[in-house]
Formats: C-alpha cells, structure tokens, sequence
C-alpha cells in the first residue's frame, strides 16, 4: 500500500507540483497500525488532478478534494488551502488556495493528523506530531477553543482518537472541550452516531465512555443511560441500552432489532422456544447484557430441531391430503402446534412421525 501510494506522490510531482500523504495514513504507518486510509494534500488544483489522473472524481461533500481510484489504490487529494469562514460551528463555507504546505496543517484538527510523508518515504513533521505521537497526547492544532468552536466535530473526534489510540487528552484540550460542549447540539445526529459507532466499537471503549461521562459530554448528546450501561460486548447491544432510537438515525432492521433485545431481555433466552422465535444473534445479545455465557446459547441453538418453519417435513398439501380437506385457517393451528412440538422435542421432525401425528390428532 505504501509503495503505490509513493508512487502515487510522484506522478503528481513529475507533473511539476508539490504532493504529500497527509493524516491518518502517516499517523498509523508510525504507531505500526495498518491503514488504507490514504489522504493526499498538494498545491495542485483539482482540475490539475483531474487532467492527470483521468480516474477521479470529485466528491458532493469536501470541498478542494478529488477522489481517485487506480491501481487498487484509492486516494483522497485535497489542495493545499486555507479555510476562512466556517458555518453552523461546521462546515468552511469560504476557503482560498494557497501553496504553502506549512499554512495547510495549521487548519487542521490535531497535530498527531498533521504529520507528512513525502515522495522518498521521508517524515516530515512542522507541528510537533511526532512529539504528541511519543506522549501519547491529542492535542490541537493551535487553540483548543477556537478549534472546535470553528467545527463542533472535532470535541468528538479528540473523544474517537483517545479512545482507539487509547491516548490522553492534553489538560487544554479538555478544558475547551467542557467550554465548548453545547455546540455539539448544532450538530447532525447522523455525524454524532458516526462518531459514537466508532468509539462505541473499539477495544478501549470503557475509556472512551468514561472520558464522555467525565466531560459531561453524555448529557449534551442526550446519552443519560450512559452510566448505567452494563457491557459493550456489542455495538447494537450498546445502543439499546441507551435507548435513543427515536432521536438517532438507525435502518428498521436496527430498530426491528433493538426492540427484539428489549423483549428478550425479559426472558428466558436458554429456552428453544424463545431461541427458536428470536434467533441466536439477538439472544446471546441479551445474553451478553444479563452475564449468560454466549457459548452456552449457541450450543443450545445449535441443538434446535428445526431452525426456520421452512424445515418442517410436511407440507400443507400433505395436510390437506390426510385430512380431505381443502384450504383454511386449521392448517395454520397444525403448523403452529407441530412447530411448536418439534421445537420442544416432543415430536420428531419426520414426515411419517408428523402424518401419524396429524391423522390421531385431528382426523
């Protein structure tokens, strides 16, 4: 990935421009993660990478960005710029390019996003990246305050970071935060789920919702079961707990899904009618939530007669043809008592069982 990203830089340059990998890519390639999140800032314009690379495309949302896929290689580049006015504590709505490298980091979130790579594989670092990097520290660029009055965002970004580098926050940075924190309610619900999914899913995840808890961050994004959360064994479980379906975007699956755990939470999830109706995901979910060892329900799933009504061994033709008789709502009280009889292993999945069963039962 790093070689054809270097190669990447110097097509441009060979094009007569200026070209680093910027950002996360250089930040993680340092701390030994593995990334494929490469972004790219140059003072060629977006027209220029257009002319050169003819496989790009220019994203509806950033602004100075051109996107390019080659090579199986996929490249976010951005033109050296500098932001002058920002709206709703959000977006820069005015901008200007420049081309000046050193001007471009400044408007940057963090000096650990502000580390650059060039051409040759060389480091370069003109904000002190590297030195935040060793402590351990997220840090701004620049004033805290100012920074994330200009995007609300960035509070909880600084929050994300923290958590899946598992880093500190520096003291200014958490000050500016808690003066700060109300902006977060100018922010889109989709952009704070966003945010929370990725600090919700990461291994340092009781850090993370500590640090929300801490900096009373829980309050102003309207997550007050926070405290009371018992495990974050799951991403859906976690946000079931919290309970705020009717304020954040989820799909109806998601929705369809939090309540099913609702419901099972209340009750037996070792029972195979229960394991039969709900499924194994959503029970060792809840299972997770109320200390059941998850293996032990998916043994118990695993051992299920039938899984889905569709695996019955009778069909309702056959029905019909034992009992002559013609179609109705009797031949869907069979199912449901046959059904319920394999599942709890009272009758056996077997097509001569089941006719045996039916002509005794109800012929």
């Amino acid at each position: 990935m790093l070689d054809k990203a270097l190669k990447f830089l110097k097509k441009i340059e060979s094009n007569g421009y200026e070209a680093y990998i910027v950002g996360g890519f250089v930040r993680d390639y340092l701390l030994g993660i593995e990334s494929s999140d490469i972004d790219i800032c140059t003072n060629a314009r977006p027209s220029d990478i257009r002319r050169i690379f003819k496989d790009s495309c220019m994203p509806n949302e950033d602004y100075g960005s051109v996107v390019v896929n080659t090579k199986n290689l996929r490249c976010e580049v951005t033109t050296f710029r500098k932001e002058i006015t920002y709206v709703n504590n959000r977006k820069p709505v005015e901008y200007v390019y420049i081309d000046d490298l050193l001007e471009d980091l400044k408007r940057r979130d963090f000096t650990i996003n502000t580390i650059c790579m060039n051409k040759n594989g060389e480091i370069i670092d003109l904000l002190d990246g590297q030195k935040d990097l060793k402590n351990l520290e997220i840090n701004t660029v620049g004033s805290s305050k100012f920074k994330f009055t200009e995007d609300s965002l960035r509070i909880l970004r600084a929050i994300r970071f923290a958590t899946t580098l598992n880093f500190k926050l520096n003291e200014n940075v958490k000050k500016a935060i808690i003066e700060t924190k109300h902006l977060l309610k100018n922010l889109s619900y989709e952009r704070k789920k966003m945010e929370l999914d990725k600090i919700f899913s990461s291994i340092h995840v009781k850090y993370g919702v500590k640090l929300l808890i801490e900096l009373g961050l829980d309050e102003e994004l309207e997550l007050y079961n926070l405290k009371s959360i018992r495990n974050f064994n799951n991403l859906i479980g976690t946000w079931t707990q919290l309970d705020v379906s009717n304020i954040y975007p989820f799909t109806k699956n998601e929705k369809d899904m939090m309540e099913d755990i609702k419901e099972v939470l209340e009750l037996d999830n070792l029972n195979p009618l229960v394991l039969y109706k709900y499924g194994s995901y959503v029970n060792t979910i809840a299972g997770d939530l109320k200390g059941i060892d998850r293996k032990v329900i998916i043994s118990k799933y695993g051992s299920l007669a039938i899984k889905d009504k569709s695996e019955i061994k009778i069909t309702g033709n056959d029905i019909m043809e034992i009992l002559n008789k013609k179609p109705g709502v009797y031949l869907k009280n069979i199912f449901s008592d046959i059904e319920r009889k394999i599942i709890l292993g009272m009758l056996d999945n077997d097509k001569k069982v089941l006719k045996e069963y039916i002509i005794n039962n109800y012929k």
